[in-house]
This record gives C-alpha cells, sequence and structure tokens, in this order.
C-alpha cells in the first residue's frame, strides 16, 4: 500500500487537471466528474483494504463488499454527499457498460462442448429458478407487503436476476484453476446466469408494459419475444462477422478483435435500450461472443485477458454506483423488516427449486449444493 497510494495520488491529480482542462466546473464538488472520480477512487481503496484485512478463522472477504461499502458511505455521510453527484443517465450508462463487459466475458468463456451436454440442464437452470422466484416473490410482496399483483409480478423479476458481475468471474477463475471442468460447472453457470438475467430484464420489461400501459397484454408479450428473437439474430450475424474480420494476417490481432467486440457489444446494449428493444443487446451480445469465440479457439484466450483486465477498471464503478444508490434516509424502519422476509423467503424458495432442478442431472450432492448457493447473488440489471 505504501507504493502503491502515492502513486495512484498523483495519477488521481493529473486526471483531474486533465478533465478541469476540458470541462471546468463538471469537475468541481457538485460536478458529475468530481462524484465519478470521488466514487472510483473511494471503490477502489475500499476493495484493496478489504484485500488487506484478514479476520482470524474467517473466510477472505471479497472486494467488491469493499467498494460497495465504499460507494454506500459516501452517498449517506451528509457532509460528503452533498458534493458527490453523478447525473441518473451517467450511472445507468456505466452500469449498462459494466453489465455488457461481463457478459462478454461470459460469452467467450463458454465452452462449447460442455455446453452441448449440458444444454438442457442449462436452460432448466436459467429458466426454472428465476421464474419460480419472480412468481413466489410476487405472491410474498402481495400478501405481506400489500403490493398490487402487477406491481408485485413488477417487483419479482427484479429480483429475480442472479448478479454475473459475481457469478461469471468466479467462475472463470474456477475453470481457469481447473475445478468444476470435468462435469462443465463453470460453463453450465456462466450460459445460466447470462440467460437467466436475460429472461429477468424481458419479464421486468414485459410487467413495465403491462403496469404503465392500457395496451393489450398479449401486445406487450409478442413485442418481448420480438426482441429476444432480434438479439439472437444480430448476435448470429455480428459474430459470424468477427470470424472473419479482421483477418488472420493482420498485426495485433487480439486487441482489434477485443476493440471490435467491446464496442459493438457495449454499442448494442446501450443503443438497444436507446430504441426501447431492453432485452435484444444483452443477448445479442452472449450470442456474439460466443459465436465468434468458437472460431477463435485457443486465440480467444488473449482477447480473454485484455477484456478482463477492462473488467478492472469497471468493476469498482460498477459496485461503488450500486453502492451510492442505497439511501437510508428513504428507507423507512417499518418496511425494512417486511422487505427483508420477502426477499428471504423467495431467495430460500429459488435455493430449494434450483437444488430440485439439478436432481437426475449427473451432479453430486454436493455439487448440487454448491450450484444451488451459487445462484443466491442479485443483480441490478434492470
Amino acid at each position: 500500500i505504501n507504493r502503491i497510494l502515492p502513486f495512484s495520488g498523483t495519477i488521481l491529480v493529473m486526471i483531474w487537471c486533465v478533465m478541469w482542462s476540458f470541462s471546468g466546473s463538471e469537475v468541481l464538488p457538485g460536478g458529475s466528474l468530481f462524484g465519478l472520480l470521488a466514487i472510483f477512487y473511494c471503490a477502489v481503496l475500499g476493495g484493496k483494504l478489504l484485500e488487506v484485512i484478514k479476520i482470524p478463522s474467517v473466510p477472505q472477504l471479497p472486494p467488491l463488499l469493499g467498494m460497495l461499502l465504499a460507494g454506500f458511505t459516501l452517498r449517506n455521510i451528509p457532509f460528503l454527499s452533498q458534493y458527490i453527484y453523478i447525473s441518473s443517465t451517467w450511472s445507468s450508462s456505466l452500469r449498462n457498460t459494466a453489465l455488457t463487459i461481463i457478459l462478454v466475458r461470459a460469452g467467450l468463456g463458454l465452452d462449447p462442448e460442455a455446453l452441448k451436454h449440458l444444454k438442457t440442464v442449462c436452460l432448466r437452470l436459467s429458466m426454472g429458478p428465476c421464474l419460480i422466484e419472480a412468481c413466489s416473490a410476487a405472491v410474498f410482496s402481495h400478501f405481506i407487503m400489500k403490493f398490487p399483483w402487477k406491481w408485485a409480478f413488477l417487483l419479482g423479476f427484479v429480483i429475480g436476476a442472479v448478479s454475473p458481475a459475481i457469478v461469471v468471474p468466479s467462475m472463470l477463475l474456477l475453470q481457469e484453476r481447473g475445478y468444476g471442468i470435468e462435469k462443465g460447472i463453470p460453463t453450465l453457470l456462466i450460459a445460466a446466469s447470462s440467460l437467466d438475467d436475460i429472461l429477468a430484464i424481458t419479464g421486468f420489461n414485459a410487467c413495465m408494459g403491462i403496469v404503465f400501459s392500457s395496451g393489450n397484454i398479449l401486445h406487450t408479450l409478442l413485442v418481448s419475444l420480438l426482441e429476444v428473437s432480434i438479439g439472437v439474430v444480430l448476435g448470429v450475424i455480428l459474430g459470424y462477422f468477427l470470424r472473419y474480420f479482421p483477418s488472420r494476417d493482420q498485426t495485433k490481432l487480439p486487441w482489434k478483435r477485443a476493440f471490435l467486440v467491446l464496442v459493438m457489444c457495449i454499442s448494442a446494449v446501450l443503443g438497444s435500450q436507446r430504441i426501447g428493444l431492453h432485452g435484444t443487446g444483452g443477448l445479442c451480445t452472449l450470442v456474439l461472443t460466443f459465436v465468434s469465440g468458437i472460431y477463435w479457439s485457443r486465440e480467444k484466450i488473449r482477447v480473454q485477458k485484455i477484456v478482463a483486465a477492462t473488467w478492472n477498471i469497471f468493476q469498482p464503478l460498477l459496485f461503488g454506483l450500486v453502492g451510492s444508490e442505497v439511501s437510508v434516509s428513504s428507507l423507512s424502519s417499518n418496511a425494512i423488516g417486511i422487505c427483508v422476509a420477502t426477499l428471504s423467503l423467495a431467495l430460500l424458495v429459488r435455493i430449494f427449486v434450483t437444488f430440485l432442478l439439478m436432481c437426475f442431472a449427473g451432479f453430486s450432492f454436493k455439487e448440487k449444493i454448491f450450484i444451488a448457493l451459487a445462484w443466491m447473488p442479485k443483480a441490478t440489471v434492470q
């Protein structure tokens, strides 16, 4: 830390000076760029502190917890929060960019052979727990929190999404170390978590259309299916395009491929949201990277390393921004208990259903427990 902090501090000051030269007041306290820099560096520092802190007989705490706490602290300390501001548009775009990078890593990390062997199990794992938890959360929130049924199902699809930002990097790390690759567990969880999120986003947008629209419910559902179809077709087309462009005889090929993949996928995710096709971009990203990665074969490892380096930048941004979204002042003490009860009951149903769906899939008891517990992290992908 003694060696890192002075260098990082110097870099921070120089970045601030350059940004001030370009944007002026935006990097002064109260501006969006100032808030972004503050959250980013505090999140990085929070993650580093948790890496250093070691509590006896307690497993190593993940750095992302420190990043979340850093964002949460900046938002809820009064004399700090008045100077830390990031526009909702910036925050949403940056979080969606971070989600895109995770989906790119997920698509490139898929093992085609393992996925072919586990395709039916993958569909069960991606659809079953998400739909069951969404429905159970809707029931619990209707009877415990007194939500109307439409709003209850909207909440259900918010809760039903698993966090790819936690699951995907963890599974890629286990895959690199050789754990679970014989039965394809990392590939199964990577693919299923990505599809789970796409299903949750599609369900959420369908419920949004039902809640806020007086139109035909069937039309809303058909639009959601159309978004999925467009995402698959566009992903296949762009994936085949990246198989042959840039050509193999070019220099610095992995860097060019990584750049094109990231630019195309970020454009797909942010662009699809801009035109109202919210479920298209994520599925396009997953299909695009999977299709192109099959052709790249062993060469895709270098592309994966470049994409992983970009995640090191966006991880503190993502978790810092998520932490800064939690405002203690907006929470009611009476609502906290029933919210925790609703979330806990829905989560227990999800764990139990996930375990049952993994029966007769060739996994041992411990592996089924691992898969069920790996499905606990919650996402903010909607």
